[in-house]
């Protein structure tokens, strides 16, 4: 068993149905970008966490 009950069989299909759609050229390229995507979201998040504890702090302190 794989991720989350998939199987190693699944994910040489999922792969080579990628492998098909993208090819081997475009593949680097959008996997890059997938990566690149992820990085912007997780900096977006820790932004994000930050500025609502500003936010939360700011409040605390109005009610005091």
């Amino acid at each position: 068993m794989g991720f989350s009950g998939i199987g190693i069989w699944q994910l040489l299909i999922i792969l080579a149905i990628v492998i098909l759609i993208f090819g081997t050229k475009r593949l680097p390229g959008a996997a890059k970008d997938l990566g690149s995507a992820i990085t912007n979201f997780r900096e977006g998040m820790k932004r994000d966490s930050g500025e609502t504890a500003k936010i939360e702090d700011a409040k605390d302190e109005d009610a005091k």
